[in-house]
């Protein structure tokens, strides 16, 4: 018979789960940028191309039978890509600004998370098995992307951060959750959250650190080397995790 772990839907949180969402949201913010910058295609446009791909590769995770790493993690980057086209089109196309930008979508994820909690009493976010709990999983996910897409804009435009020091800031307060995760009793579920949404800009200010022009505080690599470098990382990684699920589906035949 099947326990609940081979029943879950969703990615175990270790470090390796925080590796890989770091990662992932650098590939989000150098390929969300390609999409709608490098090849012209405007933000609306943009978003509506990262919005279809999201939707299917999320039908997919949705009708997966359990948690297979290479399409939980496809929509990750898709939430992180399509974050980064969410936040750019409410700044700049409905002139809302990266400030009411980020309070708006802070906003929508405390609704999603009221009514997730209000619904299935628990926000827990491990394990995940009945396909209802896991919308509100994956529109919290997108919510949070984006708030950390649009934080992040607002660290280097608003505040007037460069990239770097936008990185060593988000980095800084990631840290903090940690320290607070391991020292005091504050709740787990609001930790992993608080934790969620800041790992989006620290990858999202490293991944504008590696392709804006060296003027600004960049590297120039270009939004398309910058991303492949980090589909080859990402790659390497899900291969490691799909590796540990399987020591793990072995321990559990044992």
């Amino acid at each position: 018979m099947e326990t609940n772990n081979q029943l879950n839907k969703v990615a175990q949180i270790t470090i390796l789960f925080w590796l890989m969402k770091i990662v992932a949201t650098t590939l989000g913010e150098t390929f969300g940028d390609f999409i709608s910058m490098t090849l012209n295609l405007g933000y609306l446009i943009s978003l509506g191309i990262t919005g279809l791909v999201f939707i299917i590769i999320l039908l997919v995770q949705l009708n997966c039978k359990k948690y297979i790493p290479y399409v939980y993690w496809l929509v990750i980057i898709a939430t992180t890509t399509l974050g980064t086209e969410i936040s750019d089109f409410i700044d700049r196309s409905l002139h809302l600004g990266y400030t009411g930008g980020s309070i708006l979508l802070f906003v929508g994820l405390i609704i999603t998370l009221f009514l997730w909690k209000k619904k299935h009493k628990s926000l827990n976010v491990f394990p995940i098995i009945s396909k209802n709990k896991e919308i509100y999983y994956w529109i919290a996910i997108l919510f949070s992307n984006s708030l950390g897409t649009a934080f992040g804009d607002y660290l280097s435009d608003v505040v007037g951060l460069s990239y770097l020091q936008g990185a060593f800031v988000t980095a800084a307060i990631i840290i903090v959750v940690v320290v607070v995760h391991y020292a005091t009793k504050i709740n787990e579920v609001v930790l992993f959250w608080l934790a969620f949404i800041f790992t989006r800009p620290f990858g999202a200010t490293f991944g504008d650190f590696l392709t804006k022009p060296t003027a600004k505080g960049g590297l120039d690599l270009g939004t398309l080397n910058a991303s492949m470098v980090a589909l080859i990382v990402i790659v390497l990684l899900i291969y490691l995790e799909h590796r540990r699920q399987k020591i793990e589906q072995t321990i559990y035949k044992l």
